[in-house]
């Protein structure tokens, strides 16, 4: 028996979006709030999660250009900040507040 095709809709590609928007929440992290024995260390681990997130980036980006419908609202943060560089007219993407130094570095329950 076949495999039914994978879906490539909306849905799809906002799935891809939380995923994306995942592996960015823990780069972010990663540069924050882990410390490593060496810089060669950190530039590994970001390495790993980066080759990770690159194949759901390249996925996304060829439905959208394909055309698949998606909400601003909905992208992930470095495709906000890549999206609002690109198209500079649109007012109404949100903003991310950047994280305080101060703030301490928990993993939530």
């Amino acid at each position: 028996m076949k495999k039914p095709a994978p879906r490539r809709d909306k849905y799809f590609l906002l799935d891809l979006h939380q995923e994306i928007d995942l592996y960015d929440r823990k780069l972010a992290y990663l540069g924050r709030c882990v410390e490593f024995a060496s810089l060669a260390d950190r530039k590994e681990a970001e390495k790993r999660l980066l080759a990770k997130r690159a194949p759901l980036e390249k996925a996304a980006l060829e439905l959208v250009a394909s055309g698949v419908e998606y909400e601003e609202k909905d992208l992930p943060r470095s495709f906000r900040t890549m999206h609002r560089a690109h198209n500079s007219a649109r007012k109404n993407l949100t903003l991310i507040k950047p994280a305080q130094d101060d703030q301490k570095c928990q993993l939530r329950d």
